[in-house]
């Protein structure tokens, strides 16, 4: 598996509002792991994502992080469409600037300023024509804004190869524990 996208909720869905979240570090942890199984495991070397504040970032933030490590993988962001952040706060269009300076390919889907969300949607269809796989933080009982590309991922995997991986509520759980547990003995 060469290409992996990413996707996963938005802060405010997360009840998340600041940066300095506790919930942030466990997530990105959560991702961390999952990442390093995707490289290690499967040999995957790209992974694609359109950077939208909260877990998509914080994913691009870790394989950044990652690059420390495994040299040989890539970051590609693909634009829903232009000026994607131009009506996010100050902060974090500062974090999806860094991000976006430090990836290996940037490029806008629609070559324009938000019009509809005909733009969304073929951001979706790109992300999945454009990848062997999806991972995405996800809660099967609270939908959110991440499962417009989890549902079309399990369609395409009724019909090809195509694999997905969740990070679960559960997953979350266990490895807030696991971070909570190593900080004691720290």
């Amino acid at each position: 598996m060469k290409v992996v996208a990413i996707t996963g909720y938005k802060p405010t869905e997360l009840g998340i509002f600041d940066q300095k979240h506790p919930g942030i570090p466990v997530i990105k942890a959560a991702y961390r792991e999952r990442l390093i199984r995707l490289i290690e495991d499967m040999g995957t070397t790209w992974f694609v994502t359109s950077a939208t504040p909260g877990c998509e970032l914080w994913a691009c933030e870790v394989i950044l992080e990652l690059k420390a490590d495994y040299p040989d993988i890539r970051l590609g962001i693909l634009l829903p469409f232009l000026e994607q952040e131009a009506k996010w706060k100050e902060p974090v269009q500062a974090q999806y600037l860094a991000v976006l300076n430090q990836a290996d390919f940037v490029d806008a889907i629609s070559q324009k300023p938000y019009e509809n969300p005909s733009q969304l949607r073929n951001k979706t269809e790109f992300m999945i024509e454009k990848s062997q796989g999806l991972l995405s933080v996800f809660d099967e009982e609270h939908g959110g804004s991440a499962k417009y590309l989890v549902e079309r991922a399990r369609i395409e995997m009724e019909r090809t190869d195509y694999q997905l991986f969740l990070i679960t509520q559960d997953d979350l759980s266990m490895m807030e524990q696991e971070l909570n547990y190593n900080d004691q003995w720290e």
